[in-house]
């Protein structure tokens, strides 16, 4: 109840107001209580960010058990992560001012700790495995590179469109298209440069959205309208 009032707490009010005891509150329970259950704002910050990512390493998962060929598995991590956030769209603005420094660093070891093990280290491990299947199917030659270090890059790529989404014009300024079609876009762009096989062409209009399409269908068939 706490962490789903303060989810809607943040959505109605804005983030850097949010307040514990307005919190409690809304509640209708005192601060102590809250704070038996929260340390500190920071804690249940990181903790409502946890929450909300599970979905996010549950679609991510449908990806890892999809049986698709690996360059479409890693592209599907793509188009999970357009489904995730049109979703959940205050989840990343969200996520971005918690794990920033000031409130990683002043949340407790034991919700990092959660925080790490619930989403962090299973999205790591179902990226990874992809990674390990395409080296493995011969689609993929690592050369001086490790899995962990292929996966960063799409880490970051994704980190990154998130981050411009939600810093309010950034996007209409530079008047791109839609930027989660564009996250797919870069994606092949960075398959390709990895020399991940098959190659494609990655300015096939028809192609992107045919891969796509066949990814919603097949593995996001609950939660895609295909009309």
């Amino acid at each position: 109840m706490f962490l789903e009032s303060a989810r809607e707490l943040i959505r109605d009010e804005g983030l850097l107001g949010f307040q514990m005891a307005r919190l409690a509150e809304l509640c209708e329970y005192s601060v102590g209580t809250l704070y038996q259950h929260f340390g500190s704002k920071e804690d249940l910050l990181v903790a409502l960010t946890t929450a909300t990512a599970t979905e996010h390493v549950s679609l991510f998962a449908r990806v890892g058990n999809w049986q698709a060929p690996s360059r479409e598995r890693l592209f599907a991590i793509a188009v999970a992560d357009s489904i995730f956030v049109q979703r959940n769209p205050e989840y990343f603005r969200v996520a971005q001012y918690t794990l920033c420094e000031v409130v990683w660093r002043a949340a407790s070891p034991g919700r990092r700790s959660e925080f790490m093990a619930e989403t962090a280290e299973p999205i790591r491990t179902i990226v990874n495995g992809i990674i390990a299947d395409a080296v493995a199917s011969g689609d993929l030659s690592l050369g001086v590179l490790t899995q962990d270090s292929v996966a960063a890059g799409f880490w970051a790529l994704t980190c990154g469109v998130h981050d411009l989404v939600h810093a309010e014009g950034v996007c209409d300024a530079y008047q791109t298209e839609d930027p989660y079609r564009l996250l797919c876009r870069h994606t092949n762009l960075m398959l390709n440069g990895f020399d991940w096989k098959p190659l494609i062409d990655p300015h096939d209009e028809a192609a992107l959205d045919a891969l796509i399409h066949r990814i919603q269908k097949e593995v996001f068939h609950d939660l895609c309208d295909h009309t």
